[in-house]
């Protein structure tokens, strides 16, 4: 009997959904050296909108994925930053990496 791939029993269905979404991938690799502010990641994620990008991380951060920094100072700062959650998925945007590299010429970044 062929299985039926859904996220509430296949794991691998349910990482697919969350690295599948438009703009997660890249989200998470920009935050993969550190706390950045809203305006660095749309700068580093050429194309998305601002609208798209706090959808974005609302989202994440409801995930457990992402963790939103709030600094009363003036004017305000909010940062975002990886969770253990988010952390975990690095290994995978690693081998997205080397897949990139190796099969499809993306050598622009280097290793």
């Amino acid at each position: 009997m062929l299985q039926v791939h859904q996220s509430e029993t296949c794991s691998v269905a349910a990482t697919a959904e969350i690295i599948g979404a438009k703009w997660t991938v890249l989200i998470v690799h920009e935050l993969s050296e550190g706390a950045r502010r809203f305006t660095q990641i749309e700068h580093s994620c050429a194309g998305i909108s601002p609208r798209t990008l706090a959808e974005r991380l609302r989202w994440l951060e409801a995930e457990g994925i992402v963790v939103r920094h709030s600094f009363a100072e003036s004017p305000p700062r909010v940062e975002y930053e990886l969770t253990e959650k988010g952390t975990a998925l690095l290994p995978l945007i690693a081998e997205m990496r080397h897949f990139g590299h190796d099969w499809l010429g993306c050598g622009v970044h280097g290793a």
